[in-house]
């Protein structure tokens, strides 16, 4: 009886290393309670591919964003090495004030690292014509510091509203005074925010909102202020892009 002999390899090998596969992003998120709607970047619906979440204990929006994030370093970069234990090959997070650790996240995780919807601002500064300036949308413009803009590279004098003084999405974002959020007035807050934006800069061409929970209501600044509107949504879908390229044909 003749035995058969091996089948031919196929070069077709397939690489190991790690836990989860198929998920390439990685989102470091704060712990918060209130409820995240599609387009927020905390609901997995949101976006068009898988992504890998790590909720960081005792990052509140509270400390985070009033607070400077003080003495949260270790834990951000302790959960982004987790992420790419698990597979994650680049990072980003779902606070824009995390601009403050662009640099530090980066250099401890060898992944590329995206901490902030403001690192869009020199991009779309790019696309405006001569005399016009981005101008921003954040959750509050009165502990939004130079210290976050260098860490995103935005320019000191970027103009900036914020939405402190609006009836809903501080209140609950931030303060944490309630779970629900009614998300009309919610919307509002952020529309008035960037009306305020334009009204006081007449030079702004295009807007960046910082927050990431701010995506839900960005059609609704454009409809309102006429202007081209870039978010965490759009900084993450190209982010995204470039760890798995479109394949034509």
């Amino acid at each position: 009886m003749t035995s058969r002999a091996p089948s031919p390899a196929t070069g077709r090998i397939a690489r190991g290393g790690k836990a989860i596969y198929g998920a390439p992003l990685g989102i470091l998120m704060l712990e918060a309670r209130f409820p995240r709607i599609l387009g927020d970047m905390g609901n997995g619906a949101t976006w068009p591919f898988p992504v890998l979440y790590r909720v960081v204990s005792g990052a509140s929006p509270d400390k985070v964003v009033m607070q400077g994030a003080a003495g949260l370093l270790p834990d951000f970069i302790d959960a982004a090495r987790d992420l790419v234990r698990l597979g994650a090959e680049a990072i980003t997070t779902n606070c824009g004030f995390l601009s403050l650790f662009q640099r530090e996240i980066a250099a401890a995780v060898g992944v590329p690292v995206a901490t902030s919807s403001l690192m869009q601002v020199p991009w779309v500064q790019a696309t405006l014509p001569p005399g016009k300036r981005v101008g921003l949308v954040t959750v509050s413009a009165g502990t939004l510091s130079p210290a976050h803009l260098e860490g995103a590279g935005v320019p000191l004098d970027v103009p900036v509203a914020g939405t402190e003084n609006g009836q809903e999405f501080f209140r609950v974002l931030i303060k944490a005074e309630k779970d629900d959020m009614d998300i009309d007035l919610a919307e509002q807050d952020v529309v008035e925010a960037a009306l305020d934006l334009i009204a006081k800069n007449p030079d702004v061409g295009a807007i960046v909102l910082e927050c990431t929970n701010m995506p839900p209501y960005a059609a609704a600044v454009q409809a309102a202020t006429g202007l081209p509107v870039y978010d965490i949504y759009s900084m993450i879908t190209w982010f995204h892009a470039g760890l798995r390229p479109h394949v034509f044909g």
